[in-house]
């Protein structure tokens, strides 16, 4: 309220705290390993040093963190000096593989994909580089060409498994603590059983929080999370 007492939007306000912070940008580094030590371990090496083998394959559900490891390989290899090319299911392959490959979202290869990402495995078993593709199923299941689903088994193969309730909560008290925030468990708790499970939202509703306790002026308590997510939840 301003002093002539009318009321004052405040919405212009929040909106540039919220805008002003962006994250960091996907990598080992920032990414919750929760029970997928292996896998990280093995893909972080194999884009590190190179491995033997040539294709290795990562699914599992959405929220999993397949499209955050991709792009750290991109970011780690991209340092190196290494030649790299991330690819989405919507953008056509190269005819001819060289360096490093990353596929997304290998189920939504249209025919001609399909066919080209079987022709470059083959190149790779040939020498001519190394894929790592994502999926959201093991490769037995994924509704591609079998001659594709079969190569994809022939690698190493990972499955990213979801974040604990409690790998969560410990996520959301870091970018709280990052970010100079106090994160009462009741909130983390709240956050996690009412809202949208997937950590990339909840740690988006803990950047919001972030925001919207500075604007307002308040500590972070259970009303003000449930005033901020009947706007935002």
């Amino acid at each position: 309220m301003s002093r002539d007492g009318t009321l004052l939007d405040l919405r212009p306000m929040r909106q540039m705290i919220l805008d002003i912070r962006p994250d960091a940008p996907p990598g080992f580094d920032n990414f919750l390993v929760g029970a997928n030590g292996e896998a990280i371990v093995t893909l972080h090496g194999w884009v590190a040093s190179g491995a033997p083998e040539c294709v290795l394959y990562l699914w599992g559900e959405p929220g999993t963190g397949k499209t955050h490891l991709l792009r750290a390989a991109e970011s780690a290899c991209r340092e190196q000096g290494r030649e790299v090319h991330l690819l989405s299911a919507g953008q056509p392959l190269p005819a001819t593989l060289s360096g490093l490959l990353l596929v997304d979202d290998v189920e939504g290869l249209d025919a001609a994909g399909q066919v080209a990402l079987f022709n470059l495995i083959n190149q790779a078993r040939e020498g001519a580089g190394h894929i790592v593709a994502s999926g959201g199923a093991a490769p037995a299941t994924l509704a591609l060409r079998e001659d594709l689903r079969s190569r994809l088994a022939w690698g190493l193969v990972f499955r990213l498994l979801p974040l604990s309730d409690a790998d969560k909560l410990g996520a959301l008290r870091g970018r709280a603590a990052a970010r100079g925030l106090e994160l009462p468990d009741e909130v983390g708790r709240h956050l996690i059983t009412h809202c949208r499970r997937d950590l990339p939202h909840l740690l988006a509703l803990v950047d919001g929080l972030d925001g919207f306790s500075l604007s307002m002026k308040r500590p972070l308590t259970l009303p003000l999370v449930r005033e901020f997510l009947r706007d935002h939840g």
